[in-house]
């Protein structure tokens, strides 16, 4: 259980799911391992946040445990998608740990979104990486196409997504066809060096949103622990600053990517990102009411 996740199902304002898919990955697998070491290492941090004055176990937060992964990709995020609709029918936001990026189309598909904003070393704009249309390499390429978790190649697909742009935090290579495709209108790319000067806030512009944390988006100094560490990446409190301006607008959330090649600095950071954005979300609530 993520610890502070105390509350029931039925009660539940936030669902956390692991997704512990590891059947794409490149270099370092080992994101099945993902969820598990996220909550593990989320044990030290204390219930008390200062910044919004909440303590996370009063902020009605489930753990539903993992969905179980194979290595059917497409036919996995339906069955994923379908668990995070559930959460969103029973009015809790999901907050999703991961495995690898593939699982972030299952929860846009889930909460349809109007922005997907993504914190990731990579631009994940691919039309295909060896020979597979649905991989991390992908992820934000199939989001960006409005194409539904699972759709098939041949072009039949499930609920397609309601996304109108996607905005890419912390990308510092990609393919020359993904830089291409990364020109259009609807995407934007900020680079490490100007994250800090970037006004996300105006770029969501109060559209709903789906946030998604890759955890190679920190430089790999900070975070090894992860399948294609990439350097001169982001900083944790950047990250941080990126989750709080964006969790007022989120329906949905990720960390994906951890895996279990390092001490521990990945999943704590990822951990800490995640309560990051609940803290935020639900102050933002209780400052509306």
């Amino acid at each position: 259980m993520f610890p502070g996740a105390t509350a029931s199902q039925e009660e539940a304002a936030y669902a956390v799911v692991g997704a512990p898919l590891d059947a794409s990955t490149s270099f370092h697998p080992g994101t099945r391992f993902g969820p598990e070491r996220i909550r593990r290492f989320a044990r030290p941090f204390d219930d008390y946040d200062r910044a919004s004055g909440l303590r996370f176990s009063d902020l009605a937060v489930h753990d539903r445990g993992d969905v179980r992964a194979w290595d059917d990709i497409p036919e996995y995020l339906r069955w994923l998608a379908g668990t995070l609709r559930d959460v969103v029918g029973d009015g809790a936001t999901p907050v999703v740990l991961g495995g690898e990026h593939t699982v972030s189309a299952a929860g846009v598909n889930a909460v349809a979104p109007e922005v997907f904003v993504c914190l990731d070393a990579h631009l994940d704009l691919r039309e295909e990486y060896d020979g597979n249309g649905y991989s991390h390499a992908t992820v934000t390429r199939r989001i960006l196409d409005r194409v539904g978790a699972g759709v098939g190649r041949d072009g039949s697909r499930d609920d397609a997504s309601s996304v109108e742009e996607v905005v890419i935090i912390g990308a510092r290579t990609g393919s020359p066809a993904e830089w291409d495709r990364a020109g259009r209108p609807d995407v934007t790319v900020v680079a490490p060096e100007d994250v800090p000067e970037f006004d996300l806030d105006a770029r969501v512009n109060g559209r709903s949103a789906y946030l998604s944390v890759d955890i190679d988006a920190a430089d790999p100094g900070f975070a090894p622990g992860t399948g294609t560490p990439e350097p001169f990446g982001l900083a944790p409190r950047t990250m941080r600053d990126v989750v709080r301006t964006v969790a007022p607008s989120a329906e949905g959330f990720d960390v994906v990517e951890v895996n279990d090649r390092d001490d521990g600095q990945a999943a704590s950071l990822a951990a800490k990102l995640c309560r990051a954005f609940v803290y935020a979300h639900a102050d933002s609530r209780e400052q509306s009411d």
